[in-house]
């Protein structure tokens, strides 16, 4: 098994032809099949299935390319930092980020990391909670927002802030976010939630647990953007941390107001893997705690309560 034979199980995989993955990496398709062929010898067990869909990974081809994609990543990432001045910090610094705040951060995070340290790549991906920090376990990202989350035996979590909950509804609605509303008026209109197991919707069926209000759940979906338009389009209510609605209620296009009755909120934290780490994720790190800080105090992050941790060391202890 070497460098070749997994690049070619990557790149067919991730195209579905083994025409294409040739011609992305500039080889004969002979040469690619070739590849595979003598990787499935060694293994003993067939990679691909050839479908009308293309070529699609078996289940022992799936478990190959995930441990493929990882090592053919941690190599890139030892190339970017050995090629580099040893006193610079450099390298490729892969970010899980959550959709509810992407918005918020991530322009700003890239600005200021290109700014600070030229060196480091900075690679985003955006989920949810639940994927982010399976992401983070498997090592398919250095570093992620996640929120509601505490050290675990694997994970190092830095707490940066608490943001509130809130109601989200047409302009129509002319929710003030300077005045709560409780509970019990949201739910009395009919609502667009995340989908049942979705970190959101845990919160929502547990503050709504405890007000005598049954509601009616119009619609379920598993994006946040398709939440803010079934409201806009005026199918409901929904409910959505702050920072996911702040632009929108400023702009006129939503109004929005924190719930009460009970408060519900939720805590952004900062988790890495326990162990050693680059100085460029510690780098990217640090700047985000520091970002992340500077929103809260400029009241560039609505709702948002610092966690006293994050005037001290951004780096969370391993």
């Amino acid at each position: 098994m070497d460098l070749k034979q997994l690049t070619a199980v990557v790149a067919v995989a991730e195209v579905g032809s083994v025409t294409r993955a040739a011609q992305l990496l500039h080889l004969v398709q002979p040469a690619v099949t070739r590849q595979i062929r003598l990787l499935e010898h060694e293994l003993g067990v067939p990679l691909f299935e050839r479908t009308r869909q293309g070529m699609v990974p078996t289940e022992a081809g799936e478990r190959l390319v995930g441990h493929a994609r990882r090592a053919l990543g941690e190599l890139e990432r030892a190339r970017a930092e050995i090629r580099s001045d040893a006193a610079e910090v450099s390298g490729i610094v892969t970010l899980g980020v959550l959709e509810s705040v992407m918005d918020l951060i991530v322009e700003p995070l890239v600005r200021a990391v290109t700014h600070r340290w030229p060196g480091v790549q900075l690679r985003i991906l955006t989920a949810y909670s639940g994927h982010l920090q399976q992401w983070l376990d498997d090592g398919e990202v250095d570093l992620s927002l996640l929120y509601n989350l505490t050290d675990t035996p694997s994970l190092a979590v830095l707490p940066l802030l608490d943001e509130s909950l809130w109601a989200v509804a047409p302009p129509s609605a002319r929710l003030d976010p300077s005045e709560a509303i409780p509970w019990t008026r949201l739910l009395a209109q009919p609502l667009v939630l995340p989908v049942a197991g979705h970190g959101l919707r845990v919160l929502v069926d547990r503050a709504r647990s405890g007000v005598e209000v049954v509601p009616t759940v119009a619609l379920e979906t598993n994006s946040m953007h398709l939440q803010k338009q079934l409201v806009l389009a005026g199918y409901g209510w929904t409910v959505l941390p702050a920072a996911g609605v702040g632009a929108d209620v400023v702009s006129g296009v939503l109004s929005a107001a924190p719930l009460t009755e009970p408060e519900t909120t939720r805590s952004i934290v900062l988790g890495l893997p326990r162990g050693r780490r680059s100085r460029a994720v510690e780098a990217v790190a640090a700047e985000l705690a520091r970002l992340v800080g500077g929103l809260v105090h400029s009241g560039g992050w609505p709702s948002a309560r610092l966690h006293p941790s994050l005037a001290g060391s951004a780096k969370p202890t391993a």
